[in-house]
């Protein structure tokens, strides 16, 4: 079964999950706003992407320009940022088994498929 972490207001995030359905795919769907992800989920999420936490901030969020542009945190303290204020991680992120992917665009998906 795939995970999306999902925001059901972003349309690039509503396009990744349909066309995720609409290959016929079971998804499990995290509301990461309502149901943010722990330290250690985060963690073996970004392992999965094989990035760093500053590679899936939302650096165009207003919180982030007024509080965190500019900072040099570790990563692990970027982390606790991001667990904090989930509406500062890049959506959607789509799970399969030890892959992942970002949904920007939605068709990056099938490469984890």
């Amino acid at each position: 079964m795939l995970t999306i972490y999902h925001n059901n207001r972003c349309g690039k995030s509503r396009q990744t999950l349909d066309l995720l359905q609409n290959a016929g795919q079971e998804v499990q769907v995290i509301s990461y706003l309502t149901n943010p992800p722990s330290a250690e989920e985060l963690k073996a999420v970004l392992a999965k992407l094989q990035v760093g936490p500053q590679d899936i901030i939302r650096k165009g969020e207003r919180l982030y320009k007024e509080q965190y542009a500019g900072q040099h945190l570790t990563p692990d303290e970027w982390i606790q940022v991001l667990v904090q204020n989930p509406v500062l991680i890049e959506r959607p992120i789509v799970v399969n088994g030890d892959k992942a992917v970002m949904g920007r665009p939605p068709e990056n998906v099938f490469s984890i498929l």
